[in-house]
């Protein structure tokens, strides 16, 4: 015979289990209603798309190599067979803003994942048991936010070298407490409902509850956040290799264009400009998502 108990909080389990397939469903359509109608998380949304593919398949859409160097086309100006014209050593700039944007769409991603890794775990855990759990770990990223982000990541970069493995964990390392604390802020206000209390109340485990309660209620903020950072990292790691200290020469980043362009602004502009005009397009299009996104996944700007 099943325990009585255990015949509960199966009950329990799929009235809820029920309840949310219903309002996530709702809420869905509503979300994608509300997006359709914002011409700026559209426009997002395309410019995104757009970057995306050209980083996905770049090496196939170049209309010639990036590592190709020509002397003799040295700063020769944009034309239809150069686009954006040619930089220093006459390697083409259209080929290698392409190819740049695989290295900015990776590193971005692959940043923001590893600081959702860290910090929503310490961010439920912290907010979910508080007490002295909360104060130890609270303390710990205390002392990360003491030292300033990009200071930070050039002390690790001066350190370790470039690399793109050692951009990466620059900017892993600096950012997770935001979400870290973001998520703790959402956990605060969640574990006093009804429904957390009731399945703490029935049995459930700790994790259980953090996972399958608590942190699906906490997503909205957690991917607008993410979609937002995502530009502060592309910026980031642009930075580091305008300064000499992100993925390497031997890589083709936005950064490294600027970077080796710069002495020739004055009349080779295009060497910057354009790679220049690929950061400032990828940010708008991750900001644009952003504020849309949260518009529409804030239930609080909901009429």
């Amino acid at each position: 015979m099943s325990n009585p108990q255990e015949e509960t909080l199966k009950k329990i389990d799929k009235l809820k289990t029920e309840n949310t397939k219903t309002k996530n469903k709702s809420f869905k359509s509503d979300a994608i209603r509300r997006f359709k109608q914002s011409p700026t998380g559209i426009i997002g949304l395309i410019i995104i798309a757009l970057f995306l593919f050209i980083a996905v398949f770049g090496p196939y859409i170049t209309p010639h190599d990036p590592f190709d160097q020509d002397i003799s086309k040295s700063h020769d100006p944009p034309s239809l067979e150069h686009p954006m014209g040619n930089d220093f050593l006459g390697r083409d700039v259209f080929s290698r803003v392409i190819y740049g944007s695989r290295i900015s769409v990776f590193v971005g991603v692959t940043v923001i994942l590893i600081r959702m890794l860290i910090g929503i775990p310490i961010g439920l855990i912290s907010g979910y048991y508080g007490g002295i759990v909360e104060s130890i770990l609270m303390r710990i990223v205390d002392a990360v936010i003491a030292f300033p982000g990009i200071i930070l990541a050039l002390a690790i970069m001066a350190a370790r070298g470039q690399g793109l493995e050692n951009v990466i964990l620059a900017l892993s390392v600096t950012g997770w407490t935001t979400f870290a604390r973001l998520v703790r802020s959402e956990v605060l206000s969640l574990r006093e409902r009804e429904y957390i209390q009731a399945a703490r109340g029935v049995g459930f485990h700790d994790i259980k509850v953090m996972v399958r309660h608590i942190l699906p209620n906490c997503m909205a903020s957690i991917i607008v956040y993410s979609t937002m950072t995502i530009a502060v990292v592309i910026i980031a790691e642009a930075s580091l290799s305008f300064l000499g200290l992100g993925a390497g020469a031997e890589q083709v980043t936005w950064g490294i264009q600027m970077s080796m362009e710069r002495e020739y602004l004055r009349y080779a502009w295009w060497g910057v400009t354009f790679p220049g005009l690929a950061i400032a397009t990828i940010v708008l299009g991750f900001n644009l998502l952003g504020d849309a996104l949260r518009d529409v996944l804030d239930p609080r700007l909901k009429e």
